[in-house]
């Protein structure tokens, strides 16, 4: 534990870690996005990190959700310890070329590791890297992702993919109150002694997922 990138000791024991989109009335109200802000929770739902989503309104208004994106997350002291780069993609199964692919970096500037989409015909698949590129992890998505708002849990697989070792959730619970508000509740579960880092990058596939899924699952209600 000694060599944890700094701020990354918070992960060190959580096996659950939950994000919640903050969502500013003014963009309910009004209908136009803002910058995107996040807590990152434990289990007992205490915040361990806050995240501010970078671009501008061009992309965000124009490009979405194939947008290039930063997402900086800092600590409770205002400290930056994870940045999720992802670059413009186009977003579409037809073209494996431009499947989607995001940077994780914990400290700022140095690689914890990537997540990469897969091509496959049917079911979104997703690949963790550690920051040689190495494969360490899959993730497999539901055959549909739009499941009428219940939960949808994506699998976090060993490399096989035959055994499952943990999940990430989409969660659709309290969705009548939260109608307006197009909120995202994502919920990580995984083996309490996955390296740190590599539980920095799962934090990056679920920003990955909700941009591809779901961002705009509540247009039009």
């Amino acid at each position: 534990t000694d060599n944890l990138p700094p701020g990354l000791e918070y992960l060190n024991q959580l096996d659950r870690i939950i994000i919640h989109q903050q969502v500013e009335l003014l963009e309910a109200i009004l209908g136009t996005e803002t910058s995107s802000k996040y807590e990152i929770k434990n289990h007992l739902g205490q915040r361990v990190y806050f995240a501010v989503e970078e671009n501008d309104c061009f992309d965000r208004n124009l490009c979405s959700p194939i947008r290039s994106f930063t997402i900086r997350i800092a600590d409770n002291t205002g400290r930056e310890v994870i940045t999720v780069n992802r670059p413009l993609r186009c977003n579409s199964c037809w073209f494996p070329c431009f499947l989607q692919e995001l940077e994780v970096q914990s400290p700022p500037g140095t690689i914890a590791g990537y997540v990469v989409q897969n091509w496959d015909p049917f079911l979104p698949k997703f690949t963790i890297q550690n920051e040689s590129k190495e494969d360490v992890l899959k993730i497999v998505g539901p055959y549909a992702t739009c499941g009428c708002f219940e939960d949808v849990d994506f699998e976090v697989k060993a490399l096989n993919e035959m055994s499952t070792i943990g999940k990430i959730s989409k969660y659709w619970s309290g969705f009548v109150n939260n109608v307006f508000t197009n909120t995202a509740n994502f919920g990580i579960q995984v083996p309490v002694d996955l390296d740190v880092r590599i539980k920095a990058v799962m934090i990056g596939a679920c920003f990955l997922i909700d941009l591809m899924f779901f961002e705009n699952s509540l247009d039009g209600l």
